[in-house]
């Protein structure tokens, strides 16, 4: 299991890697541990870094419980924005830059 830390003043991005390359595509799973204020000493566990189907680079996906309904398989969103959608992209793209600066880590290697 290989993982690695990325640290903003209040939160570290840890990452374990998925070396098996099972399911396809998936590149990490994604933790946010809280450091500082009203979070400080838990964490927020299952983001998932994927690599894109069409190769156009990388996605992110938030923690979700599934549930079922009438045999419908459905997933409801833990983390969800207050009020503006935009909300997620902020911490979409700081799991991103942390990923890749992850991986540019481990290329100098």
């Amino acid at each position: 299991m290989a993982t690695t830390n990325t640290v903003n003043e209040t939160v570290i991005v840890k990452f374990v890697i998925n070396e098996k390359g099972n399911p396809p595509g998936k590149l990490a799973d994604g933790e946010l541990h809280f450091t500082d204020g009203v979070l400080a000493g838990l964490k927020l566990i299952g983001f998932g870094v994927w690599e894109r189907r069409s190769g156009g680079g990388r996605n992110v996906t938030f923690p979700a419980r599934q549930y079922s309904v009438n045999g419908e398989r459905r997933a409801f969103a833990l983390l969800r924005p207050i009020g503006d959608i935009a909300a997620q992209y902020c911490i979409r793209d700081f799991i991103l830059d942390a990923y890749a600066e992850f991986e540019a880590g481990a290329a100098e290697s």
